[in-house]
């Protein structure tokens, strides 16, 4: 004798119900990690600088890591101290360092079950060193380690989980929700410089801009490797190129969406839901970077290129949560 339909929906619902859930937390958990580690990295370049700037510069750079960091409540005349002090332990801030790491700690403390012993140990590891730390007078002089400890923490934690943990649905959710949140984070971070800059060319910048553009480049973590591949001259067509769309550089924008599209056609494979609109869009998006020209991007507008993304980021994280996280029971069943 068949079963009744509300057989096949509690069923449904109960299974639906804790994948969704373990996917949600495995992929905020990722995001809130990469935030971090992205917060990190941008204030430990910000104060570097800072040593070599004059007042007046210093005080532009700061505004512009609050809307590079899209911090909201901070107006008026900035103070760095209090600005950093917010950016890294301030609790109210959902954003900060201490946020961020705790909140991606909770997050796969509810599905421990899903991972190894060792991304716990790594990910707890990183919690204990962050909420330990405390803004003491002149904490900020010796904050390099500091910040340095949460990126090798984060990158640690990464490498933890390539190397133990089972490369299924629940891995494919990790690295959509690193590559989702970097994207974002690396498109609002160049869309702020470019629209600070005057209109790029293929010529060196000058010395006064010089140390605004090394760090664009070390905010993206690709100094070093934009050395390498150019010249230690700075071109800003050419920095623009290498951070958008180069498809082998980890923080560039194509790279990362690369990365957010191949995991969104396997979870699709995975889970039968290939054709949904996550996968549309953010093939679309590659599409779009794939084809792309710089000099095309620079005679459009490199922050409407830039904003054009974000939104399309935007819109990949919202098809994800409607169709793998918060998605109808009835809807699938009768699909």
């Amino acid at each position: 004798m068949r079963p009744p339909r509300n057989f096949y929906v509690r069923t449904f619902q109960r299974e639906a119900g804790m994948l969704s859930r373990v996917a949600d937390n495995l992929y905020w958990m990722s995001r809130y990690l990469e935030r971090a580690e992205h917060t990190a990295r941008l204030l430990d370049v910000e104060l570097q600088l800072w040593l070599d700037q004059s007042p007046e510069v210093g005080a532009g750079r700061w505004r512009f890591l609050v809307d590079a960091l899209q911090v909201r409540g901070m107006q008026g005349r900035l103070d760095p101290l209090h600005l950093a002090e917010t950016l890294v332990f301030s609790r109210e801030n959902i954003s900060s360092i201490v946020s961020c790491v705790s909140a991606a700690r909770e997050n796969l403390r509810h599905v421990r079950e899903q991972c190894s012993s060792e991304m716990w140990e790594q990910l707890n590891k990183l919690y204990l060193q962050v909420i330990e730390r405390r803004p003491e007078k002149g904490w900020i002089l010796n904050s390099h380690e500091f910040f340095r400890s949460v990126q090798e923490g984060a990158h640690l934690f990464q490498g933890i989980t390539d190397g133990t943990m089972s490369h299924g649905e629940g891995w494919q959710f990790i690295q959509l929700g690193r590559y989702v949140e970097r994207t974002d984070t690396l498109a609002a971070l160049m869309d702020t410089h470019f629209k600070r800059t005057a209109h790029p060319t293929d010529q060196p910048v000058d010395s006064a801009e010089h140390l605004g553009w090394v760090g664009l480049l070390r905010g993206c973590a690709a100094f070093e490797a934009y050395c390498k591949a150019q010249t230690a001259e700075i071109r800003p067509l050419r920095v623009a190129e290498f951070l958008i769309l180069n498809p082998e550089l980890p923080h560039s924008v194509r790279f990362s969406v690369d990365r957010m599209n191949a995991a969104l056609h396997i979870i699709g494979d995975l889970t039968e839901r290939r054709e949904k609109i996550p996968s549309r869009i953010a093939g679309r998006l590659r599409a779009k970077l794939s084809f792309s020209q710089i000099e095309e991007i620079m005679e459009a507008g490199v922050a409407a290129y830039l904003e054009a993304v974000r939104s399309e980021c935007a819109e990949i994280h919202s098809a994800i949560r409607q169709i793998y996280f918060d998605y109808s029971v009835e809807a699938e069943l009768a699909s």
